[in-house]
């Protein structure tokens, strides 16, 4: 809910807000207490245990929201996948993986998660060229900076890098702030034009 107010802020009048709420379900880094989350986390540093087949699991929920669009008549290239925190990371991920041809992924204060199980070099899949706009303050505590260079480097190394844009945010937290939500708006007005 938290979302679809902030997007409401930025909404452009052709465009199709959906916003999922992540299941609820135990997380470890919860002390196992139950929380919405997309998949579980392990912990929060690089060298983490990742929940594999959860990330997978969760990434064939997205895609099946992308099913359902284009069955409602909206071409998969006129979709974009965004998300905040776990959100972004699973956005990444579905993108990376999909083979659907997306118009965009939207990754705020994120990563890419199971980056070891991609291959060194360009990726082949039909999103090779796809846009990102991935978004990251620099005082998060929660989700480091450095997570987010490390993305947008790996990400750089597998679809075109001329199609990646890294934006960061001075003294923001892991959180959103205004100017942030105008870059976001900037891209899909860009990426999903009227027709």
């Amino acid at each position: 809910h938290g979302w679809s107010e902030a997007l409401a802020g930025i909404k452009s009048p052709h465009v199709k807000y959906i916003c999922p709420h992540a299941p609820v379900m135990p997380v470890s880094l919860n002390m196992n207490m139950a929380m919405p989350s997309w998949f579980d986390i392990i912990g929060l540093s690089p060298d983490s245990q990742e929940d594999e087949a959860g990330i997978k699991q969760a990434a064939e929920n997205v895609k099946a929201l992308i099913d359902q669009e284009v069955k409602n008549g909206i071409p998969s290239n006129r979709i974009i996948l965004g998300g905040f925190s776990q959100g972004g990371a699973l956005s990444l991920y579905t993108a990376l993986t999909t083979h659907q041809k997306l118009a965009g992924v939207v990754a705020l204060s994120c990563w890419l998660p199971l980056r070891a199980s991609f291959p060194q070099g360009p990726i082949s899949g039909v999103n090779k060229d796809i846009a990102v706009l991935q978004c990251h303050g620099d005082c998060d505590p929660l989700v480091p900076l450095m997570f987010g260079s490390l993305t947008v480097e790996k990400l750089k190394s597998m679809i075109n890098p001329a199609n990646v844009t890294f934006r960061t945010y001075s003294g923001m937290m892991h959180s959103s702030c205004i100017e942030e939500m105008m870059d976001v708006k900037q891209f899909i007005d860009k990426h999903l034009p009227p027709i």
